[in-house]
């Protein structure tokens, strides 16, 4: 008698099938972000060609990544023949002030309202959340009355003075602060340190992930920030790098495209906050791992 030797095929388990779907919505969803990632690139690829194009290439072929032929002109025009390097100036002096400014103030007004007990201290925080909710273009005007009744109108204090404390750092520290345990403040005290001394020499050292949080979103914050330096100078000498990138977009240097020059000054100014994410970010990672794992 023959034996068959066809053998029924075996049927996948649910195990297989299981892992299948698994393996097919995992490579989905990272095709999803490669694809969005692209698309998020693709203008600052965009940007960097055009930055090394010719004045007619660029006219020509406005979306294309390549420049033919490649030129540094535009880089040329930017330094010799517009006022950039006085807009660098004026804005690494005024992002530097008010980085300085955010981290200190808002870590004052949060460590006092996460541990000080005061009357009206509930309403002057939800006061700070109230900022938080109004538009910025909504206080343009009353910002620019009030600047010009202070008699800072058009100087650099104008540019510094109104932008060193913001309702985002003070509730961003104060939450943080919440979490600390309060047992380390009173070991403190009880070893006779004030409260300002309890703060700057134990509190504030232990807030580094928040600290490097607001330093990185201050700095991007007042690097970028152009409606203030709108309503508070109109010296061409005090014009910060938003203000006189908007300059050149508007046509001040006359006609033309002009897509080399305005796209290489924009790729210059990203630089800076490119640089100081990186850096901060690095650290702001290893503290908060290290804290998950102390945890």
């Amino acid at each position: 008698m023959a034996v068959p030797t066809d053998r029924p095929a075996a049927t996948p388990t649910r195990g297989d099938q299981r892992a299948a779907r698994t393996l097919a919505t995992r490579f989905l969803g990272y095709a999803t972000l490669v694809f969005f990632g692209l698309v998020f690139l693709y203008p600052f690829v965009i940007q960097i060609g055009t930055a090394l194009k010719t004045e007619s290439d660029a006219a020509a072929n406005p979306l294309s990544p390549f420049p033919d032929p490649l030129t540094l002109a535009g880089f040329e025009r930017i330094f010799a023949g517009t006022n950039f390097p006085l807009w660098l100036g004026n804005s690494l002096l005024v992002t530097v002030l008010v980085t300085l400014g955010r981290v200190f103030f808002d870590s004052l007004a949060g460590y006092a309202l996460a541990r000080l007990r005061f009357a009206g201290r509930g309403g002057l925080f939800a006061a700070v959340i109230a900022v938080m909710a109004v538009p910025g273009v909504v206080l343009l005007i009353p910002k620019f009355l009030v600047l010009n009744q202070l008699g800072i109108y058009n100087s650099y204090a104008g540019l510094v003075v109104p932008l060193l404390a913001d309702a985002a750092g003070v509730f961003i520290m104060k939450q943080f602060f919440e979490s600390i345990p309060v047992s380390v403040e009173e070991a403190a005290r009880i070893d006779g340190a004030s409260i300002f001394r309890t703060f700057w020499s134990v509190v504030l050292p232990m807030a580094k992930p928040a600290l490097i949080t607001l330093t990185i979103l201050s700095f991007q914050g007042s690097w970028n920030e152009f409606p203030h330096s709108l309503v508070s100078v109109q010296d061409p000498d005090l014009f910060t790098l938003p203000r006189g990138l908007a300059d050149l977009v508007s046509g001040s240097l006359g006609s033309g495209t002009q897509y080399p020059l305005k796209l290489g000054a924009a790729l210059l100014a990203t630089i800076p906050v490119a640089i100081i994410f990186v850096m901060f970010q690095r650290y702001f990672v290893r503290d908060a791992n290290d804290g998950s794992d102390k945890g």
